[in-house]
């Protein structure tokens, strides 16, 4: 595992054969994750240098297990009454996790992470929680009980026990903020590939739009179908990221806040595009929880996303902003496409 570590670490840097425009490209780990940050046009290099540390100091702030972040600060304290100091960037990032539990109520909720530890997904000892380990943490989950106060500029826990886990929307913002870095630096071409969450700028240097592949969860070498995008975040989810198996039966690390459990939806996987990195970032988890039904309810209820779902029956569900752009390639693994309309 270090030596692969090792190779994605070392920035790559080219020039690309015939025209006048550069690239760079910056290969490394971070957020439990190989990423990667591609750049085309004048100063490539140092803007994907700059796109990169972005993303590796976000991961120092935001990181629960890092004892210096401010979000271990703020669950060191809970339940103690200590109004903990955030950065105004921290404290935007909580207040959205918190407006979005209120979307879809129960199918979200950033006060997951004493759940989480207690399945062993944060560490490496996963396994099935006894009743009333599990019965213990669900009743710290309440992401009511999680104060933001953006004019003082602090945030609290209520009760002792309670933690925040932001894994959930840590990528899209970080990925929001490496674009942030990119366009200040005048760059009008890029791919980010933040792990499962992938941010196409402009179109490619040949002026065609990205082609970006939604994965099989059942074979992520293969593709559902290929998307063509322009200026947008695509993130995905699915119970095939993170799993463990005992007693033969197999357990995902997408927790329905509402059982304690690994969300059985019917789904295998969401896929959210959208030109908001968070929102996008935050319903594919949200909306794996909720299920196809409801899924598609809230979608046809805004306009701001566009949905891919896979369901466990075998079906690839495609939504109509992005049907002119998609094409399906999952017949040969034995799916059937349906189109989504409002």
């Amino acid at each position: 595992m270090k030596r692969v570590i090792s190779f994605f670490l070392i920035p790559i840097f080219f020039l690309l054969a015939g025209c006048g425009a550069s690239q760079a490209q910056e290969q490394f780990f971070t957020m439990d994750t190989v990423m990667s940050i591609t750049v085309y046009g004048k100063g490539a290099e140092q803007a994907a240098s700059a796109a990169r540390q972005e993303v590796e100091s976000l991961n120092d702030l935001l990181s629960r297990t890092d004892p210096d972040s401010l979000i271990s600060q703020l669950n060191a304290h809970a339940g103690d009454g200590t109004a903990v100091e955030m950065d105004q960037d921290t404290l935007e990032l909580l207040s959205f996790a918190k407006s979005v539990s209120q979307l879809l109520p129960g199918c979200f909720d950033i006060t997951i992470a004493p759940v989480m530890d207690a399945w062993g997904f944060t560490g490496e000892d996963r396994h099935v929680p006894d009743d009333d380990t599990l019965a213990a943490a669900m009743a710290l989950v309440d992401s009511d009980k999680l104060l933001v106060d953006e004019d003082a500029g602090t945030a609290r826990l209520e009760e002792a026990g309670m933690a925040v886990d932001l894994g959930a929307i840590a990528k899209g913002y970080a990925a929001s903020r490496a674009e942030a870095v990119l366009r200040e630096a005048g760059v009008s071409s890029a791919l980010l590939d933040l792990g499962r969450n992938i941010t196409v700028i402009g179109p490619k240097t040949d002026g065609t739009a990205w082609r970006v592949g939604v994965a099989d969860p059942d074979d992520d070498s293969q593709y559902l179908c290929v998307l063509s995008l322009e200026d947008v975040t695509l993130s995905t989810s699915g119970g095939y990221e993170r799993w463990f198996e005992e007693n033969g039966v197999r357990y995902h690390h997408i927790i329905d806040p509402k059982t304690g459990y690994p969300a059985d939806s019917g789904l295998k996987s969401v896929t959210v595009v959208s030109q908001n990195h968070l929102l996008a970032d935050a319903l594919s988890t949200t909306l794996f929880v909720a299920g196809e039904e409801d899924a598609l309810d809230f979608w046809r209820s805004r306009d701001d996303f566009e949905l891919v779902l896979c369901t466990n029956d075998g079906r690839v569900i495609i939504t109509e902003g992005l049907e002119n752009g998609s094409e399906f390639t999952g017949e040969e693994l034995g799916y059937v496409c349906e189109i989504a309309r409002r």
